[in-house]
């Protein structure tokens, strides 16, 4: 067996303290590295983090800045014409004309419903097909309701045109079976070509009417102030879309179901 000297064993202990305190400090300079590697990402997720706050809260802003200058300028319809500013729909009674044309029911009827339309209006032909056959069944026919009806020719020329033609139709007496073809014979809201004095004349032939009287009135645009009245008269009350109907002066906007019009009939009937 070799003895070994004290002098090597101090040097081998000495080794191996070196060696022990330097793997301290490489271990606690891996430690000190990763802590500043993970604050400078929190840094940098924290920077990127306050920007898109940042955009989020501009964007948001500048979309109530549109809001509200859309809310501010006049009403623009489909076809680009400008409707007449309206005040907001009221939540109770409004004075509403009744027009030019003839009800249908008892005028001494009880309840009077005005419904605003377009003639070109895809949500009126609707509330015509879903609501008024129940209307004129449940209450025009009993005698509970007289029915009017009034332009609010807003979707373009070829709306307002279909308004003068039908006042053409009531000088004849014909206004709601010129009414009732129009919405059972509407094209769709792109398509205006039904929409010319030569077209609408041969439809007034159709309906019986004497197509010369009738080419002559809507030539001479003497029924243009009517249909501009009721359009005025609408927005006054607050219209500001097609269909809006009037229930003893409740107004209801849209094509709604037909139940929601009973509704509100029958509480008028009380």
């Amino acid at each position: 067996m070799k003895k070994i000297s004290l002098k090597k064993k101090l040097a081998k202990i000495g080794k191996s303290a070196a060696w022990k305190n330097s793997a301290k400090h490489v271990f606690s300079f891996k430690n000190v590295s990763l802590n500043a590697y993970l604050v400078f990402v929190v840094i940098i997720f924290a920077f990127i983090l306050g920007m898109l706050t940042s955009k989020v809260m501009y964007l948001q802003q500048q979309v109530n800045d549109a809001k509200s200058a859309s809310a501010a300028a006049p009403a623009q319809n489909t076809a680009g014409g400008t409707i007449p500013s309206t005040p907001p729909m009221p939540a109770g009674p409004v004075n509403v004309g009744v027009g030019n044309y003839p009800p249908q029911g008892d005028a001494n009827a009880k309840v009077t419903v005005i419904e605003f339309a377009d003639f070109r209006c895809p949500f009126c032909e609707q509330w015509f097909q879903n609501v008024e056959p129940n209307l004129i069944k449940d209450y025009v026919n009993t005698g509970k309701v007289k029915f009017y009806f009034r332009n609010y020719a807003f979707l373009g020329p070829a709306s307002t045109l279909a308004s003068e033609a039908g006042e053409c139709a009531n000088d004849q007496g014909q206004f709601w079976a010129w009414h009732d073809y129009m919405y059972k014979n509407q094209p769709d809201e792109s398509d205006t070509s039904m929409y010319t004095n030569d077209n609408l004349t041969q439809i007034a032939g159709t309906l019986g009417m004497d197509t010369g009287q009738f080419s002559s009135c809507l030539s001479s645009k003497d029924t243009s102030a009517k249909v501009a009245k009721d359009l005025s008269d609408g927005s006054a009350a607050g219209v500001s879309g097609t269909p809006t109907t009037f229930i003893n002066g409740i107004p209801i906007v849209g094509a709604v179901p037909y139940s929601q019009i009973k509704q509100q009939i029958d509480a008028a009937l009380k």
